[in-house]
């Protein structure tokens, strides 16, 4: 069973001395009114802009909050800390202005951006170690280091400090918002940010209701609370890296399953898409995390038609190299982008049957890898046919079916999309 929190330990007023404490640090950021999303959904939209922040995330706020208070003989050794990008960059900026000795685990699959940001915000105070595949992977590392070194491990969210420092986002917008604030968007990752904006708003604000947002393939949150007590996945999708974990917080698990009224888990897809979105209509750059809070519109948006809504773009450290695959994945999302395996007979015009007799007018060839086997009657091709329209995909089947080529559909295989795509 979960351990409960003990009340004393944590309380609003652990918020407000944190915003105390690292006021000549962070940067207060906008709360800005988005006027095309209000639009849309029929309400009142603000963003609260942390990846406005110096180092781009809201994460500064609870790093060196946490860094800030230790003693002497914690910071006798350094410190230590595990984190998928974000959370390693507060770390490390607090780190070089403390003059303190820091070692960072990050995965290897951490975008090569969130990378160089930690190597330039902890200068010559930092050591960054790349290991394994996912977050909780360099957490193991991290804390076995920890425990090799004697060095204080600052943990990216289930600490109470840094449970604190990420609680003053809310101290923030609620100074700032002009109007009572009915709905908090805010993501999951392990918890922090809404542990601590929801003891908050809890508080100041209680009609307000706080809706979690987490990816699809890391919904490590609400299956804790479905089930009771802190759960970890067996698998997750590392995509949404700042909000990819296997097990959240026990302090975190604790305090969200008191304060959040819902949580909306969000296809990465969709998460892609409102990405993008946000860049093309609004000209805000913010990584997959980032956007999780505005991606959960949608479930929502019968209940916030005429209300006050806040989403909480909790950063922007967005790799450039990731665009492509940002693009792949919310096309697949829309039902825009199809993959196939087809058998074209090895005849003079065959090919040039399938582009005339088989593409639409608006249909596009975006990926063709064709390879001759030793078969004598057909060759197989990786097709990747991107729609205009996603109603262009049923017309698009009867044309093939009617051609009569062989094929079989990689998006509904997932091993072999996996293996080819």
């Amino acid at each position: 069973m979960s351990q409960q929190v003990d009340k004393k330990a944590f309380n609003v007023e652990d918020i407000i001395i944190a915003s105390h404490t690292i006021k000549d640090v962070i940067s207060p950021t906008p709360l800005q009114y988005n006027h095309l999303l209000s639009e849309r959904y029929g309400c009142h939209i603000y963003l609260k802009r942390e990846d406005m922040q110096s180092v781009r995330s809201f994460k500064i706020r609870g790093a060196y909050n946490r860094i800030k208070k230790l003693n002497e003989d914690e910071l006798e050794n350094g410190i230590i800390c595990a984190s998928a990008g974000n959370h390693a960059q507060g770390v490390a900026y607090s780190c070089h202005l403390l003059n303190i000795n820091g070692k960072i685990f990050m995965p290897s699959t951490t975008p090569k951006q969130k990378v160089n940001q930690v190597k330039f915000w902890g200068k010559d105070s930092v050591e960054i170690v790349l290991v394994g595949d996912t977050f909780d992977d360099a957490y193991e590392k991290a804390r076995e280091c920890s425990v090799a070194e004697n060095r204080t491990f600052i943990h990216p969210f289930d600490d109470f400090e840094v449970i604190a420092g990420q609680g003053t986002v809310a101290v923030e917008l609620l100074n700032d918002c002009p109007e009572k604030i009915d709905y908090l968007f805010a993501a999951i990752g392990g918890g922090g940010l809404v542990a601590g904006c929801g003891t908050y708003l809890k508080h100041f604000s209680p009609h307000t209701k706080l809706i979690g947002v987490e990816p699809q393939g890391a919904p490590g949150m609400k299956e804790s609370i479905l089930k009771g007590e802190v759960t970890s996945l067996q698998q997750i999708d590392p995509f949404v890296d700042g909000a990819a974990v296997k097990t959240v917080g026990t302090k975190t698990f604790e305090i969200c399953k008191e304060i959040v009224d819902d949580i909306v888990v969000v296809p990465e897809g969709k998460v892609c898409t409102t990405l993008l979105s946000l860049y093309n209509e609004n000209a805000i750059v913010v990584e997959p995390t980032g956007a999780l809070s505005v991606a959960a519109l949608d479930s929502y948006a019968e209940q916030i038609k005429g209300k006050t809504v806040v989403c909480v773009v909790s950063g922007g450290n967005n790799d450039i190299g990731r665009m492509q695959e940002i693009k792949e994945r919310s096309k697949l999302y829309e039902g825009l982008q199809h993959y196939f395996i087809v058998q074209f007979p090895q005849r003079p015009g065959a090919l040039r049957e399938f582009l005339f007799d088989v593409l639409g007018p608006n249909d596009d060839i975006s990926h063709f890898e064709y390879t001759k086997k030793n078969n004598r009657e057909t060759g197989p091709a990786l097709v990747g046919i991107e729609l205009k329209d996603k109603e262009d995909y049923y017309p698009l089947m009867e044309r093939i079916k009617a051609k009569g080529f062989f094929h079989r559909e990689v998006n509904k295989d997932s091993t072999l999309f996996q293996m080819l795509v």
